[in-house]
């Protein structure tokens, strides 16, 4: 079908609120107790001192900030990261670079739209495909960027990615977690953001191994209650059970399904089951008791939100076990079964 008789998504994203046609994250000491001094009290004097610790970061501290890696790198793929078609090891980009002259130097690149736009690459075209419509998308630092690819810097460090995906559920998927440990440490258009982690509790393993997971990348993070109040332009970390964390915005999106949040899971109304979607939006599978799930997804323009989180406490722990590169890498989301990682959309051939 020509590009005239159907309606294409843009490789870029808009704020979904502007029109229904917009393509679119102190261990405890050894010593024992001081004389007078409950345990419980120990207990709340580390959570708010790692509270205190996270909002000298977000001011500006830096406290246990690295330098951000500067190399950046180049995914191309297939079927929302189900197949690999070129991976390029770190570059060292010099000079003004654009996403798409990138692209360029090392793949056949054929456009539409005065070049702005990538209509295939390698050969392989958007359009139909099995009465599917797919089409090139790209992400940078794990978000579909605002702007075309011709007019898109490259910044030190950035991770790019290119998918050709089936697009009929979701015209915009606008934040995936296969970049990770990105946006956290490059963050969006070559400014590092502040990042807070909104744990249901703070004290509990889950939280605990997110943070951690943060400070081993060297990347500062605050710590606050889920709700507590974020500026727009701050990456928040939703962990907790899915019960507890079903109000947040990010996750209301969520539970709207793909069109509304790019992320083909939803939970039942009462948080206990975790359905699993193929791209067509139908259930492929469903998940009960100790299941996890790991999504990102954005809120017009405000920085994206990751969540965390499960049918139950074991799924919540379980999601925050699996919060690594290893099993993120080149994944839009993943939920988290006792059986091992499943990436989202459930392909038609899992079950």
């Amino acid at each position: 079908m020509s590009t005239t008789a159907r309606r294409l998504p843009i490789q870029t994203r808009t704020s979904r609120r502007s029109g229904a046609d917009q393509h679119r994250l102190a261990h405890a000491s050894n010593q024992s107790h001081p004389p007078g001094v409950r345990r419980g009290a120990v207990r709340a004097l580390a959570v708010n001192l790692a509270v205190l610790l996270g909002l000298l970061a977000l001011s500006g501290c830096g406290l246990g900030a690295r330098p951000a890696p500067s190399a950046v790198q180049l995914v191309v793929s297939r079927d929302f990261g189900a197949r690999i078609l070129s991976q390029s090891g770190a570059r060292n980009v010099t000079g003004a670079e654009t996403v798409m002259s990138l692209l360029a130097q090392s793949h056949s690149v054929a456009t539409r739209r005065g070049a702005s736009f990538v209509q295939s690459i390698d050969g392989l075209s958007g359009g139909q495909e099995g009465g599917r419509r797919v089409d090139w998308l790209y992400y940078v630092n794990g978000v579909q960027a605002a702007m075309s690819a011709a007019a898109t810097s490259v910044h030190p460090g950035d991770h790019i990615w290119w998918d050709r995906h089936d697009w009929s559920q979701a015209r915009e998927v606008p934040a995936v977690v296969g970049s990770f440990p990105e946006p956290f440490l490059n963050g969006l258009e070559g400014k590092r953001l502040p990042i807070r982690i909104e744990c249901e509790s703070s004290s509990g393993y889950a939280c605990s191994a997110v943070a951690e997971r943060m400070r081993s990348l060297g990347i500062p993070a605050a710590i606050a209650a889920p709700g507590s109040g974020a500026g727009p332009h701050t990456l928040r970390v939703l962990v907790g059970t899915w019960q507890r964390l079903g109000a947040d915005e990010a996750a209301r999106e969520i539970a709207q399904g793909p069109h509304a949040s790019g992320v083909y899971a939803r939970f039942s109304s009462e948080g206990r089951a975790l359905a699993l979607l193929g791209s067509d939006g139908r259930t492929r599978r469903t998940l009960g008791a100790g299941a996890g799930l790991i999504a990102a997804t954005r809120h017009g323009e405000d920085a994206p939100a990751w969540i965390i989180t499960g049918t139950d406490v074991g799924g919540v722990n379980l999601a925050a076990r699996s919060f690594t590169s290893a099993i993120l890498h080149n994944r839009f989301a993943v939920a988290l079964s006792s059986s091992g990682p499943l990436a989202l959309p459930i392909a038609p051939t899992s079950r």
